[in-house]
């Protein structure tokens, strides 16, 4: 990828969604181990995400996929994901998700993002950033290093 570095990229993605979760962290954990948590999808987005029961992405090496989510109720929905090293950007109609992540010397800066994308949700996604937002990120990157650990 060329120009900015993937968190400066989801930073600017994050503006323009306003979305209600962004956050950076540096992590005491290599890379390699870091981004392998994060870009395990299938397997890991579930203990990441709590409201994601499932995320089922298909094999393939492609940069590009199409996943199906099922959250905790249960509700299906397709997902468009773009995920590349230290980037992953998951779409649906009503949800953008995104991880991007960074070398730092032995560590690793990571970063978070999650939006609804109708319009009409702006007073509920404002609303979740004041109430949840900052916890909901606390616990995604507690939870990226407990997956880590156990690796």
């Amino acid at each position: 990828m060329n120009g900015p570095d993937p968190i400066a990229r989801l930073r600017v993605v994050a503006a323009g969604l306003r979305a209600p979760v962004y956050a950076e962290r540096r992590l005491d954990l290599p890379f390699d181990l870091v981004w392998a948590v994060v870009a395990d999808l299938e397997r890991e987005l579930p203990h990441l995400i709590p409201f994601v029961r499932e995320f089922r992405v298909p094999a393939g090496d492609s940069e590009r996929k199409r996943a199906t989510a099922v959250d905790a109720l249960g509700v299906r929905g397709p997902f468009e994901v773009r995920l590349a090293p230290g980037w992953c950007l998951m779409q649906s109609r009503l949800v953008t998700m995104g991880m991007a992540a960074v070398p730092d010397g032995t560590g690793t800066r990571l970063a978070v993002c999650g939006a609804v994308r109708p319009a009409l949700l702006g007073p509920v996604q404002r609303g979740y950033r004041r109430l949840l937002g900052e916890r909901r990120a606390r616990a995604f990157f507690r939870a990226v290093e407990r997956r880590a650990a156990l690796r």
